[in-house]
């Protein structure tokens, strides 16, 4: 089998004069607009790529011409920072600003007909400048496009999925559930619960994102136009449980310890966050295989499911 290639990056390195004083703060502008994360102080990255590579060529120039220096290298990191690790700089980089599309268009359904109708285009058009900058998929990216959904869906007067009842685990057995790869605490924990309490027989496909097409009969979870993935501040293992009626105790424990390591927004505060988040971060570097992934997380959460089942009684 052969190996994926290695993610390569661009490096800018570049200093900047103090004067004219507004060249730094332009500089700093477009390096943002074009998704630019610093690994050190003046030195950025960006994914390798052709349309990467005119960015940062078009900024050099920029620095250039207001007297400073810029050098664009081809890197590959080796030592100290890991590709895995630049990758989460990039999605840290672009959650914040999906969190603050989805509150945008949870606040715009208070809106007249008419202003809510404006804003939708003016939202699709954020989400849809801010996919150019995402290049590796971040996690808040679900939940804003699930935001602006509904907020479309109030404006053809059509109920979103929430809204339509609670679903029958009965009329999902059997079925091959689908998510992408490399999975890590939302989708382990998610295809656990599918398993425990959705559909015993389930079957689970690991694909590559956004690229796959569905086949008949197939559902997706915590994936891009899934039908089970965030909505609105919910991850997804909190969107089957609520879809599906799952309320016990337990679950709903599991599921704010899973909201708070996934969206790293701290809401319920759960003290519990920080080992399962290490747990689950040595699962995933100890198992590349996703299949391997599940069983050692499905041991984890049954024995996490267990602790509170007793605890809350």
């Amino acid at each position: 089998m052969t190996a994926a290639p290695e993610q390569g990056w661009l490096l800018l390195i570049h200093q900047i004069p103090p004067k004219p004083p507004y060249l730094r703060a332009k500089i700093a502008r477009r390096l943002q607009q074009v998704g630019a994360v610093p690994v050190k102080n003046s030195v950025y990255v960006l994914p390798e790529g052709k349309s990467t590579q005119e960015d940062f060529q078009w900024i050099s120039r920029e620095i250039q011409k207001g007297g400073g220096e810029a050098t664009i290298c081809e890197a590959r990191f080796v030592d100290g920072l890991t590709g895995p690790a630049v990758r989460r700089m990039f999605n840290d980089a672009r959650d914040p600003d999906y969190r603050a599309l989805a509150q945008d268009a949870r606040d715009a359904s208070s809106l007249a007909e008419a202003s809510r109708d404006a804003e939708v285009v003016r939202l699709r058009q954020r989400l849809s400048d801010l996919g150019e900058i995402d290049f590796f998929s971040a996690p808040g990216k679900a939940a804003a496009e699930t935001a602006i959904r509904k907020l479309e869906a109030r404006r053809n007067g059509k109920a979103s999925p929430a809204e339509k009842g609670r679903l029958s685990p009965a009329a999902y057995r059997g079925r091959t559930w689908v998510t992408r790869q490399g999975i890590h605490i939302d989708r382990i924990a998610s295809a656990w619960l599918i398993r425990g309490f959705i559909d015993p027989k389930a079957r689970f496909k690991f694909v590559a994102g956004k690229s796959y097409e569905p086949k008949a009969g197939e559902l997706r979870f915590d994936m891009f136009e899934g039908e089970f993935t965030h909505e609105g501040e919910n991850c997804s293992f909190e969107t089957l449980l609520e879809r599906f009626g799952l309320g016990d105790k337990a679950l709903r424990a599991v599921a704010e310890i899973i909201h708070d390591i996934d969206l790293k927004d701290r809401k319920y505060k759960r003290e519990e966050a920080a080992g399962i988040d290490r747990l689950i971060a040595g699962i995933c570097m100890a198992h590349k295989s996703d299949e391997d992934r599940l069983r050692r997380g499905t041991a984890l959460f049954d024995d996490l499911a267990e602790y509170f089942r007793r605890k809350l009684g």
